[in-house]
């Protein structure tokens, strides 16, 4: 490797941080990262101790991954606006690991993961992640929402039963025969929190309902006396110094019984701080760094595993909120990381107090938001292919292990993608992906077309498949123009078939087209593509979104769009 080409792979792991303080950091700056820094702290502080819980250790283990990992996720990631921290959808593989293999197992899982993470982004595997399928995310994420669902009934019923089983029909078993012994006063509370975050985001939602939520219950469980399980009952207090740098016990014996495991948390990892970043780019129209990303995961998981935390990636809601609180930089994660000590160093009396059953209503809620049911029902609509691999990877999820659904859900799309292809391939044979000419080479010469456009108006064209391996070439079209166009022409006259992907990627170009008040004009669909269209309710919408039916019929449109001076 010559020094260009070092130099050039070396700025792919520069930190956003880095990138923003040589950009000019001022006063104004550090005050509206405070200001985001305090609000996302407020909402993590909760989460990341019902997120410990439900995973099947202490809250506190919660609260070190989100001050460690956090920190570090902002300070060396490669996103703006990224918050890390424990998430929901580790909580399935971080428990089976727990009882399996015990904490010094999951230190050695997560150690693990995060070599695997760094190694993965040293090898700018980042841009793979963005092929991942969308039926395997959303029935994945789906999955994992059911399991954590469930998981949450003891503590929101307040049973008196031991260990909640790892297997989610033998937990539902466990749970019937446990059914007697429910607790009046827990599922009192549940409810009492369930109906407060539920108010506060209907009437405030602005608010941070959580905290809210366990606020008033913790003051109902103590002025009342009520006889429900709390933080303390269970855990005893929390610890009210310092995170230590402290490795116990790893079976290092047991390496290749963890292996699967290690992979499943590195991928969740992965995927959920890469879906993160896309969002939040959405959000603030930047752009991050991918493979540093992935590289910042990898710090991230070793160090939260050295000072016994739990696995850590970036939090979609946690950074929405950062972004919405008026957060633009990686000083507000690591603002939100610094509080979240202070918080626990000066609360710790105070937490254990808290209701378990209370953590429980925050976590079916998450629960609830991450189960997408829109979205769901939203991808069964697609050809029965797509249908198919969501369920097949979301009841893998459920029922048997997140490891084999991932791997079983990518095999599946790809020999549906092979199926499929080979009913196009007599089609599509030999032809480009994405043409940036602005016509296709039966039309003419470009430049004469070209010339036919009106003012204002730009074309691309799509030849060939637009699947879930083609749908992220979309995603910088707009980004090619310095001027944004005021009518945006896409020819999918060459496209013979499209899948769930495309047509959530075309989805998302809508509505950056909307951000930016383009009009989206479709031309030339053929009958697949126009019949998965219309079932998965993309309609058109009059000065938003066209669709005609050959490329003359969007011009002549255009020019009534826009018309010549």
């Amino acid at each position: 490797m010559d020094a260009v080409s070092a130099r050039k792979y070396l700025r792919l792991y520069v930190p956003k941080l880095v990138t923003v303080l040589s950009e000019g950091y001022g006063w104004r700056d550090l005050r509206s990262d405070a200001i985001a820094g305090l609000t996302v702290a407020i909402v993590a502080l909760p989460l990341a101790m019902a997120l410990a819980i439900a995973s099947g250790t202490t809250p506190e283990k919660g609260l070190y991954t989100a001050i460690v990992a956090g920190f570090l996720i902002s300070a060396l990631g490669g996103s703006r606006v990224q918050i890390g921290g424990p998430t929901a959808a580790f909580i399935p593989v971080v428990f089976v690991v727990i009882q399996k293999f015990g904490f010094g197992g999951l230190i050695l899982c997560t150690l693990l993961a995060g070599l695997m993470l760094i190694g993965a982004g040293l090898l700018r595997l980042g841009t793979l992640m963005k092929y991942m399928p969308q039926p395997v995310i959303t029935g994945f994420t789906a999955g994992i929402a059911v399991s954590i669902f469930s998981s949450q009934i003891k503590d929101a019923l307040g049973l008196s039963m031991g260990t909640v089983p790892a297997d989610f029909l033998e937990r539902w078993m466990a749970y019937a025969q446990h059914l007697s012994t429910t607790q009046p006063a827990a599922v009192a509370l549940t409810l009492v929190s369930l109906a407060v975050i539920m108010a506060i985001r209907r009437w405030r939602p602005g608010w941070p309902g959580f905290l809210i939520a366990l606020i008033v219950c913790t003051a109902l469980g103590v002025g009342l006396a009520l006889p429900a399980e709390t933080i303390g009952s269970r855990f005893g207090g929390l610890p009210s110094n310092l995170p230590i740098f402290d490795v116990p016990h790893i079976p290092f014996e047991r390496t290749r019984e963890l292996l699967p495991s290690s992979f499943t948390i590195a991928f969740l990892a992965g995927v959920e701080s890469l879906l993160s970043a896309v969002v939040a780019d959405g959000m603030i129209g930047g752009r991050h760094r991918s493979n540093g990303e992935l590289v910042a995961q990898g710090v991230a998981n070793v160090g939260s595993a050295l000072f016994g935390g739990l696995p850590a990636t970036g939090a979609i809601a946690r950074t929405a909120t950062n972004v919405r609180a008026g957060g633009r930089t990686p000083v507000a994660g690591m603002i939100h990381a610094a509080l979240l000590l202070v918080f626990m160093l000066a609360l710790a009396p105070l937490m254990k107090f808290v209701p378990l059953a209370a953590l429980a209503a925050v976590l079916l809620v998450v629960a609830w938001n991450m189960s997408e049911i829109e979205h769901f029902r939203h991808t069964l609509s697609a050809p029965k292919g797509d249908g198919l691999v969501l369920l097949l990877t979301f009841g893998l999820t459920v029922f048997f292990d997140l490891t084999v659904a991932i791997e079983v859900g990518l095999v599946v799309s790809a020999f549906v993608f092979m199926f499929r292809m080979a009913d196009a391939v007599e089609v599509s044979a030999g032809i480009k992906l994405l043409d940036e000419n602005g016509d296709d080479r039966a039309a003419g010469d470009d430049a004469s077309q070209r010339a036919r456009l009106p003012p204002g108006v730009e074309v691309f064209q799509i030849s060939g498949p637009l699947f879930f391996g083609a749908a992220n070439r979309l995603d910088d079209l707009l980004d090619q123009f310095q001027k944004p166009p005021r009518v945006f022409i896409l020819r999918m006259r060459l496209v013979p078939i499209i899948d769930a992907s495309g047509v959530h990627a075309l989805k998302t170009l809508l509505e950056r087209c909307r951000r930016r008040s383009i009009v989206l004009v479709i031309s030339g669909l053929q009958p697949q593509p126009q019949r998965v269209i219309r079932q998965m309710a993309l309609h058109p919408h009059e000065g938003e979104l066209y669709f005609v039916d050959h490329y003359e019929a969007a011009l002549a449109l255009s020019e009534q769009l826009c018309p010549r001076e």
